[in-house]
């Protein structure tokens, strides 16, 4: 038997795409590569934001790893080298995907000569490949196995204990050259949409604005955005969904991602065909995507209502003055609110009605500025969008108090008819 350490980023997803080789027998999460002789995943947290704190780096933090123990007759150093390279990116420094910070770096850690020299090989040859594919240098440090500590037992095969849980690892794509047959063939989710899907044709596609969501077949997570976000879709940008991790692109027009894709699903915002902006790793969250795309669909002072429950002054709002028939919309997810019908001049400088469409809000206590009111949020985004007192007129005895710069007027339209 023979083991040897990777740094992958998080080590769940690290710990399920090494455990799927053939010949690997084993593959356990830890920390290593750090000065402390004796840490727990707490204290390399609290250890990261220190360094970060103090900008020190002479002082360094473990890593989150996994130690893979294989039979070498069964699969060799090489392909277990491959699988590795494979399936993270190892260009990112102190990152991988989302996660952030030293303890997320890239690294092998080895326990014989032979070690290092396989990994340095692989990775020299793999760093061929990426640079083909127009990624920048490998920053995977490549050093003698240091102060290595087995992770809590609540880490040990955590994927397999909670199916659903977050696996941001993805890799980039780029096969290793020459790979040999069944050397990785549990391929990551993108990379065999790589050899298969084709991407979108970017001649359907709204070239101004888009999303793009980047999906892939087995991906538990893109069928959970799939069945939370995407069946009533209403927001003013348009969506699409691609199995190809490749950017849309047709005969005349080729669009732009930002850098390659990792994890999925992957909702990538381009604007005159370039990437924006990207949400990666939905974990049915509804909340948090939402308030990703408000951040950049709405302009700052919607932001600071919508998001920091902020109020704008009154008689300074917008549509305080909508007589016309149809409906107020959330500015983000496009889901109706208010009915024009249930509008009425209540003199207090912002747009006020006294009943919302069945199911559009939600209410909560506020207690904030040494007062007790009662908060309404949109139920589909989650923004804050004003107060409801009791001091409106019949048939409720309601006064929805909004503010008007958190709302969409879609002019000819009641609820029915969306």
């Amino acid at each position: 038997m023979e083991d040897i350490v990777f740094g992958m980023g998080c080590f769940w997803g690290a710990e399920k795409r090494m455990s799927e080789l053939d010949g690997v027998l084993d593959v356990e999460s830890g920390f290593a590569g750090g000065d402390a002789a004796r840490v727990g995943y707490q204290d390399v947290l609290v250890a990261e934001k220190k360094l970060r704190a103090a900008n020190d780096s002479r002082r360094r933090n473990h890593a989150e790893v996994v130690r893979v123990r294989f039979n070498p007759l069964q699969v060799s150093l090489e392909d277990v080298l491959i699988r590795f390279w494979e399936n993270h990116d190892p260009t990112q420094g102190n990152r991988q995907g989302n996660d952030i910070g030293s303890n997320y770096r890239s690294a092998v850690y080895y326990k014989s000569a032979a070690q290092k020299e396989a990994a340095e090989r692989t990775r020299d040859i793999y760093q061929k490949a990426l640079t083909a594919a127009k990624y920048p240098a490998i920053t995977t440090e490549i050093l003698p196995l240091k102060n290595y500590n087995r992770a809590e037992e609540n880490h040990q095969d955590y994927l397999l204990k909670n199916p659903d849980g977050y696996c941001g690892l993805g890799g980039t794509g780029v096969a290793y050259p020459g790979t040999r047959t069944g050397a990785t063939e549990a391929a990551t989710p993108i990379a065999a949409a790589a050899q298969s899907a084709q991407p979108l044709n970017a001649d359907s596609l709204n070239f101004p604005r888009q999303l793009v969501v980047f999906e892939a077949d087995d991906c538990l997570w893109c069928k959970k955005f799939r069945a939370e976000i995407l069946p009533d879709w209403r927001a003013a940008v348009p969506i699409a969904t691609s199995l190809s991790p490749q950017a849309p692109h047709s005969k005349t027009t080729v669009w732009q991602l930002e850098k390659a894709l990792f994890a999925t699903p992957t909702i990538v915002l381009f604007e005159q065909g370039k990437e924006v902006a990207r949400y990666t790793g939905y974990n049915g969250d509804k909340e948090r995507f939402w308030q990703w795309l408000g951040y950049r669909l709405l302009d700052p002072e919607a932001r600071r209502i919508a998001f920091e429950q902020g109020t704008e002054p009154a008689f300074a709002g917008s549509h305080l003055d909508e007589k016309r028939p149809g409906v107020f919309v959330d500015p983000i997810t496009g889901a109706p609110l208010f009915r024009s019908d249930s509008k009425y001049e209540s003199g207090s400088g912002w747009p006020s009605f006294f009943n919302p469409v069945e199911g559009a809000i939600t209410l909560h206590p506020d207690h904030t500025h040494g007062m007790t009111r009662t908060e309404v949020r949109s139920a589909s985004s989650g923004i804050h969008l004003g107060h409801v007192f009791d001091d409106g007129p019949p048939p409720t005895g309601k006064r929805y108090c909004i503010n008007g710069n958190v709302l969409k007027f879609v002019p000819g339209q009641t609820s029915e008819d969306r």
